[in-house]
């Protein structure tokens, strides 16, 4: 949460030279894509449509390659938001990296110390105050439009995270989705846990998965946490895995065309 799109484009570049065709996005009122709107203090935007900025995005990719498979590689939240996707048929696979549901208490254990204070006093105090959540300026995510943070309190607060807030067409839609995950844990993820990735994965009650718990000094790195995977220092010990996972995802028939 929080992470623009050039943090990802070193990697996204390195995967374009692997022979993919790579697309990287800004959710509305993040990254490049607040220059494109109003200011976020006037934002109106909320999960429901980033959901939508991102499935968007998907529907353009697939247009740009019609009769070739369609991967998602979504890192935290972008390996939540495809199971509330209109059309989830349009993707092939998803590459799952440092992700899980945000239940505080399934967090790891110094996120989980550090949750109250958020979720109790920062998001429902600030954010009115602000118009928007300062993350940047308070140092806890990013900075977000007031829906995204308050809905995305919500669902950090619900032992069943999305689904239990939104009920039962969120959960329907979860469950609507058929293609195969493959799930990277990190092991010294300072916000997510096990536990946090496999009640993702629960919510995905139709889709096949694969998880890779991947331990910092197997792969010969000191530290990965939850943002190292896509850093440059990971380029040798982990981003040859994911182009792996990618080679190793079942290619779907040709696709008829519209």
């Amino acid at each position: 949460m929080g992470v623009p799109q050039t943090y990802y484009a070193p990697f996204a570049q390195w995967l374009a030279a692997q022979g993919w065709r790579v697309t990287t996005f800004d959710y509305r009122g993040h990254g490049d894509s607040l220059a494109l709107g109003p200011p976020l203090r006037t934002l109106k935007a909320d999960l429901n449509d980033w959901a939508r900025d991102y499935e968007a995005v998907v529907a353009y990719a697939r247009a740009a390659a019609i009769d070739g498979p369609l991967y998602l590689i979504g890192h935290s939240l972008g390996a939540q938001l495809p199971g509330m996707f209109a059309q989830p048929e349009r993707v092939d696979g998803l590459l799952a990296v440092a992700t899980g549901v945000g239940y505080w208490r399934h967090n790891a254990a110094a996120t989980r110390r550090r949750a109250p204070l958020l979720w109790w006093l920062l998001v429902p105090v600030v954010t009115p105050l602000a118009g928007y959540f300062p993350g940047r300026r308070l140092g806890v995510v990013g900075d977000l439009p007031a829906g995204v943070i308050q809905q995305w309190r919500r669902w950090c607060l619900h032992p069943e995270y999305s689904v239990g807030v939104e009920g039962p067409a969120v959960r329907a839609s979860y469950a609507s989705v058929a293609f195969p995950i493959r799930a990277f844990a990190v092991a010294d993820d300072e916000m997510l846990t096990a536990e946090s990735m496999q009640g993702l994965l629960r919510l995905y009650t139709g889709a096949p998965h694969l998880v890779q718990r991947i331990e910092p000094q197997a792969v010969g790195l000191k530290r990965i946490g939850h943002l190292g995977w896509f850093r440059a220092a990971s380029q040798a010990a982990l981003w040859p895995l994911l182009a792996q996972a990618l080679n190793d995802l079942p290619r779907p028939a040709t696709r008829a065309h519209a």
